[in-house]
């Protein structure tokens, strides 16, 4: 007999921990994680207006050395430039790319969106609870479900679990709803900000030039 899986929809319950905090008439501490300028530039537009934010750049699959440069850059001007009704700092990880190597030894095949993705998501979310913890931050989270080529039930998942571990709130997000990843297109026009055309990792640009080909 089949079943009927019931879809969790995160920004009901994103919602719910918004209006909850309001009726708290506080402004809690976040710590999110950014994959890079273009999908947090919706992200801190809706949120800032709940929390006090840290930008967490840490992105240690970013191949090469010169395009995790102009991302970093990027994401540094743009929380610049942003007016924020809420304060907005940011905190760049350590670019430790054999890290990311390592993690990735013997998944160089696998299909983009698949385990090596999903082993990516939690190298960089276990860093940022990591962090979260130690800074004391109420909450945490990550830019990366705004993408529609990002597995927002395998980021929640991850998520959920690094709250049990560390003991830091993880805000649940599915990001690209209510059109997030369309409005962060907008502010990436708006604010004349870099693009890529890849996810970043080395794996993400050979499949991106095979496409090409």
């Amino acid at each position: 007999m089949e079943q009927n899986i019931v879809k969790q929809n995160y920004q009901r319950e994103l919602d719910k921990i918004l209006r909850k905090l309001e009726g708290e008439d506080r402004v809690p501490t976040l710590f999110l994680h950014s994959c890079c300028a273009p999908c947090s530039s919706y992200v801190l537009e809706y949120l800032s207006n709940y929390f006090k934010i840290t930008v967490f750049y840490y992105n240690p699959n970013i191949y090469p050395d010169e395009e995790y440069l102009k991302r970093v850059r990027e994401q540094r001007e743009f929380i610049q430039r942003f007016p924020a009704k809420n304060p907005i700092s940011f905190l760049e990880g350590e670019f430790d790319k054999e890290r990311f190597y390592q993690m990735t030894g013997g998944m160089e095949e696998e299909p983009e969106g698949g385990k090596r993705c999903f082993c990516c998501y939690k190298l960089r979310l276990q860093e940022a609870a990591e962090c979260a913890r130690r800074l004391q931050m109420e909450y945490f989270t990550t830019t990366l479900s705004i993408s529609p080529l990002k597995n927002a039930g395998k980021l929640n998942e991850i998520g959920l679990q690094l709250e049990r571990e560390y003991g830091v709130k993880y805000l649940l997000s599915d990001f690209k709803k209510k059109d997030g990843y369309k409005r962060s297109i907008e502010l990436s026009k708006e604010y004349g900000m870099y693009r890529q055309d890849y996810c970043g990792c080395i794996f993400s640009m050979r499949d991106r030039k095979k496409r090409e080909k």
